[in-house]
């Protein structure tokens, strides 16, 4: 289906969002986990990248505070029940070490923008794009991505830096946000981009 879709690519000043990159999901050994090494690692190079640009950077985990938050979602899930405040499995994952200044965001629903003050403090930043990464493609990521174009930013979405458990729902997934709410670029592409900003 040709829906005649524009590329944006991004702004004059993107943010680099990583959508649940967090133990409880990269570890295999959490019942809600994948074994993910390549999607770490291109986070990892992203980090690198937008730090050396000094663009702003935002972490979201998932933290269930108490037993009416997000109700529905997890009688859907009851696996999401592991990620408590003082779960191991709600933190960063070990590998993607935050840095002062970087902002952790917490959420209850799949999108980083559902019931958080994430719009205001890109607004705040000046932020104009957004580069989505994370876990997992057709949930939090795809979610993240529609709600970011829903607050009239342009959405890149770092093609090797998300994974899912489920490879067809991640194809699937990529294609239909490429079609309608973002661009789903490779790794390179992004990178280059970035890296022109520090010439």
């Amino acid at each position: 289906m040709d829906l005649n879709r524009k590329s944006l690519g991004l702004g004059n000043k993107p943010a680099l969002v990583l959508v649940d990159m967090i133990e409880g999901f990269t570890n295999p050994e959490c019942p809600l986990g994948c074994d993910c090494p390549d999607v770490v690692a291109a986070n990892a190079e992203l980090l690198a990248v937008f730090r050396g640009a000094n663009l702003p950077i935002f972490f979201t985990t998932v933290v269930f505070y108490s037993d009416d938050q997000a109700r529905v979602f997890r009688e859907r899930v009851p696996a999401l029940n592991v990620l408590t405040p003082d779960s191991h499995w709600v933190k960063v994952d070990h590998r993607l070490v935050m840095r002062d200044g970087e902002v952790l965001v917490e959420k209850q629903w799949a999108s980083a923008f559902r019931g958080t003050d994430i719009d205001e403090q890109l607004r705040a930043r000046g932020v104009d794009s957004l580069v989505v990464t994370g876990l997992s493609t057709s949930g939090c990521v795809r979610a993240t991505a529609v709600d970011g174009l829903q607050h009239d930013y342009r959405v890149v979405v770092a093609k090797e830096a998300v994974g899912d458990r489920n490879m067809e729902a991640h194809a699937a997934n990529l294609f239909d946000m490429h079609a309608k709410y973002a661009d789903v670029l490779p790794m390179s592409d992004v990178l280059s981009d970035i890296d022109k900003r520090t010439e």
